[in-house]
């Protein structure tokens, strides 16, 4: 998937960096919830397309309704100028 950073929000890089930097939780659902410093994230709407758009996914394996770290995809390190971690 490509999706250039300039073609997103201020807000969905902001929320983009957050899961980069380890501050976000997703509630595992068909349109997973997300979580900012243990707070509900006040645009829902974007966590949503950043998750159908392949830029963010819950990490492991949690049941549905569970809370789970979020975590950047391979695309949503790429939007973000291509920081991968290491593996690991």
């Amino acid at each position: 998937m490509s999706t250039p950073q300039n073609a997103l929000s201020r807000r969905a890089i902001a929320m983009l960096k957050a899961v980069r930097d380890g501050r976000a939780e997703l509630r595992c659902s068909c349109e997973p919830d997300l979580r900012v410093d243990g707070l509900p994230c006040c645009d829902q709407n974007t966590a949503h397309d950043l998750a159908r758009a392949g830029l963010i996914r819950a990490a492991g394996t949690p049941s549905p309704g569970q809370w789970a770290t979020a975590e950047l995809t391979d695309a949503g390190h790429r939007v973000l100028g291509g920081g991968f971690p290491a593996a690991a």
